[in-house]
């Protein structure tokens, strides 16, 4: 069990912290897409800064029947990583800008292409 977030080895959020301070989105994983909307391209359907703030604040908690929590005493969770307001703000502002396009096989890619063309 990890104190925080970006020392939970093996975890989607560990990763997706150590690129956020790059200002890149893993390969790996899935990206987010937005807030939900009639065409909502594939994704997860929020932002990382409302992934993020969910972390930290669900990992704050304490409770009986969980194993731990992130103490008080741990500064907030963008504060301890130090991440440049640059980047944060181009993960935040501009992301679809930043991270756009299909991306898989090339037969879904035509497929997304010609359902974006009709």
């Amino acid at each position: 069990m990890a104190i925080t977030p970006e020392e939970s080895h093996h975890t989607s959020v560990q990763k997706r912290l150590i690129y956020a301070k790059e200002g890149k989105q893993p390969k790996q994983l899935l990206r987010f897409a937005g807030m939900p909307r009639q065409i909502m391209p594939k994704g997860l359907p929020f932002e990382l800064k409302s992934y993020l703030e969910l972390v930290e604040l669900t990992g704050r908690i304490i409770r009986k029947d969980k194993r731990g929590h992130i103490d008080n005493t741990q500064l907030p969770l963008l504060d301890r990583l130090n991440i440049s307001p640059e980047n944060w703000l181009k993960l935040t502002t501009q992301f679809t800008r930043v991270f756009h396009g299909a991306v898989g096989r090339p037969t879904p890619q035509a497929s997304y292409c010609e359902k974006l063309l009709a």
